[in-house]
């Protein structure tokens, strides 16, 4: 039986300013990371935009058959519905929903505006999306006194100078910074000391732990791992005979251990796009035809940046929700569109006839050479090149 491990005993949550004592993390030997992750993002700018969606399930992606849910409410998250959700099931849970169309580029512009706040208090900024980053504090650049008066100084001025709330976490690595950014969202501070890091992670269910998917999760759990004190309690050798090359990894995660550090200009590590058909595409010509689009927006996207790349990754999803991916590493960085499109053809030649539709096709281009842009606006859902 899948045990609960959720306690904020060791955890707590930051209203006030003389709330956390910051003197056993306020050492210079010591990282001050900061992880910020806005709440609901998409969905609460269209909330703030409309003040008819407050208060209201609100989802932002598609209505259609074939649409998907790129961001959900908090309202809209008590029915279970939740991002990557196909909108059919989104609103067989949640009647009430509201669908409203992405617009990317207003969540972009507020984005930047949020990463100029960050600017003003931390010199290394890694962000991972539109809507969070990691903020290296170790250095008090505005003069404030502590990592946690810097993120509540950050939160205050997201809310003051953008409508939007924000949660965060304050820790001494980047690893439990996120998990303490997401203990008490949504508009949450949490703060993780040196000492209490171990203990914090060893109270949470792995399915909590950044880094391990679903697939791994389910492995452990098989294995009898529900929790981070589970982890704790394996030895090295046991994990390398389970998990190979992770064994290192995830010892150090079950101690809170993450050596990793904040890094301003986060490399490029794959750009693509995906299409979700509103009939499946059944013929080969029709398949195709839909491989030559998404080759164009992928091959448009990688232009732009001058990113080249010498694996193209191929996915279909079919009618029955199974997927499958294949991919193929050039000995060259690809060319030009028609050379992506070849590439694309070719992994997709075995593949065709196929004896079930085809709901949704994405390419991906990775493996880049001299990489050195960050991923960071690359963070619209690629469903989201669907038909919605």
């Amino acid at each position: 039986m899948l045990r609960t491990f959720w306690q904020h005993a060791r955890s707590r949550r930051v209203d006030e300013p003389d709330d956390i004592d910051e003197s056993d993390i306020a050492t210079d030997a010591v990282r001050k990371i900061i992880h910020v992750d806005m709440d609901a993002f998409y969905a609460s700018v269209e909330q703030r935009d409309n003040p008819a969606l407050r208060g209201r399930p609100v989802a932002v992606g598609g209505s259609s058959r074939r649409g998907v849910v790129a961001a959900a409410s908090y309202e809209a998250r008590k029915f279970g519905v939740r991002s990557a959700m196909p909108s059919v099931t989104a609103k067989r849970q949640c009647p009430e929903l509201v669908f409203v169309p992405p617009r990317f580029e207003v969540y972009r512009e507020i984005s930047h505006q949020i990463r100029a706040i960050f600017r003003d208090y931390a010199d290394e900024v890694e962000p991972l999306s539109l809507d969070e980053a990691y903020l290296d504090v170790s250095r008090d650049k505005a003069g404030l006194g502590s990592a946690t008066a810097t993120a509540k100084l950050i939160r205050r001025r997201i809310r003051d100078e953008t409508g939007l709330t924000a949660s965060a976490g304050v820790s001494y690595n980047k690893f439990i910074a996120k998990l303490a950014s997401d203990q008490n969202k949504p508009d949450g501070l949490t703060v993780i000391p040196p000492g209490k890091g171990a203990t914090f992670v060893q109270t949470l269910s792995i399915r909590r732990f950044h880094g391990i998917g679903p697939v791994t999760a389910a492995k452990m759990e098989g294995l009898g791992i529900y929790s981070g004190a589970d982890l704790a309690a394996k030895d090295m050798s046991w994990l390398a005979a389970h998990f190979g090359n992770s064994a290192e990894w995830l010892h150090n995660l079950a101690r809170g251990i993450d050596h990793r550090r904040v890094k301003s200009n986060r490399p490029l590590k794959s750009l693509g796009g995906e299409r979700t058909f509103f009939n499946d595409l059944v013929t080969d010509a029709e398949i195709r035809e839909a491989l030559a689009h998404v080759c164009t927006v992928v091959w448009d996207r990688a232009a732009k940046k001058g990113a080249r790349g010498r694996t193209v990754t191929l996915k279909l999803r079919y009618a029955d929700f199974r997927t499958i991916t294949r991919a193929k590493s050039l000995a060259a960085p690809v060319a030009d569109g028609a050379a992506l499109l070849a590439a694309g053809e070719a992994i997709l030649a075995p593949l065709l006839p196929t004896e079930q539709g085809i709901r949704l096709l994405g390419l991906t281009l990775s493996k880049f050479d001299g990489e050195s842009d960050t991923a960071a606006d690359e963070a619209a859902p690629a469903d989201l090149l669907s038909l919605i």
